[in-house]
């Protein structure tokens, strides 16, 4: 990953040195926030990270998307919330991750029909299961929006996902080091500026930098050319 590097880091802080070093807790008798949150933008790296700092420890990855919770009959949801915290209390020590967890998380105020009750049940069952995790260090939970404004307080007060991270879109020196690593295995020629895409990009994400350096390979192949171009980016 480049780019993020304060953000990965923090990630570290609360994921891998619980699971890796849980003595050093014991030893300053503090316990690790139990829950961790990755908000941004769509396109920004937060399951990116999320699954790549998870790849830094020998603990069991669990992964499962907030629309797969979401579901339309009565109890599913909760079921598999169970499921999913009984195959990581197995596993353990586990990682458990939630991509997108405002499908299920969304605060629903005034919301009365079938799909806003089954959603709001499965929510309930998944803090319950996050109260039960709070004093554990060998299970770390994972989870990530695009809305964060939209998600339910209950899910964000002490004890819960009470770590809240922002994944905004790259700065310059990110952006830099983004298009360095995405341009690396094209073949360019002497007239692509770096300084001058990175400057020319401000406000894309690391997901647009990428499809634009495979949108201009493709565009090379059109022009039946061997080299990617600065007129190409």
């Amino acid at each position: 990953i480049v780019g993020w590097d304060d953000v990965t880091q923090q990630v570290q802080e609360v994921v891998d040195r619980p699971l890796e070093r849980p003595e050093a807790f014991a030893r300053i008798g503090m316990a690790p926030p139990s829950g961790i949150l990755l908000y941004g933008p769509p396109g920004t790296g937060k399951t990116l990270i999320a699954k790549a700092v998870a790849g830094e420890t020998d603990a069991t990855f669990i992964s499962l998307s907030g629309s797969e919770l979401a579901q339309k009959y009565v109890g599913e949801g909760s079921r598999l919330v169970r499921e999913l915290f009984e195959t990581a209390d197995r596993e353990a020590p586990a990682i458990v991750f939630i991509d997108e967890i405002d499908a299920i998380a969304t605060d629903r105020s005034g919301d009365e029909d079938s799909a806003s009750e089954e959603a709001s049940r499965t929510m309930m069952q998944l803090l319950a299961k996050l109260d039960g995790f709070e004093s554990r260090t060998d299970v770390r939970v994972v989870a990530t929006t695009n809305r964060s404004d939209r998600l339910d307080p209950a899910l964000l007060r002490p004890g819960r996902f009470d770590r809240n991270i922002e994944v905004s879109p790259p700065d310059t020196t990110a952006r830099r080091e983004i298009f360095e690593l995405y341009l690396a295995p094209l073949n360019v020629d002497d007239t692509v500026d770096i300084e001058m895409l990175v400057r020319r990009s401000d406000g894309l994400t690391g997901a647009d930098i990428e499809s634009l350096c495979q949108e201009a390979g493709l565009y090379a192949l059109r022009e039946e050319q061997d080299w990617v171009s600065q007129d190409h980016l």
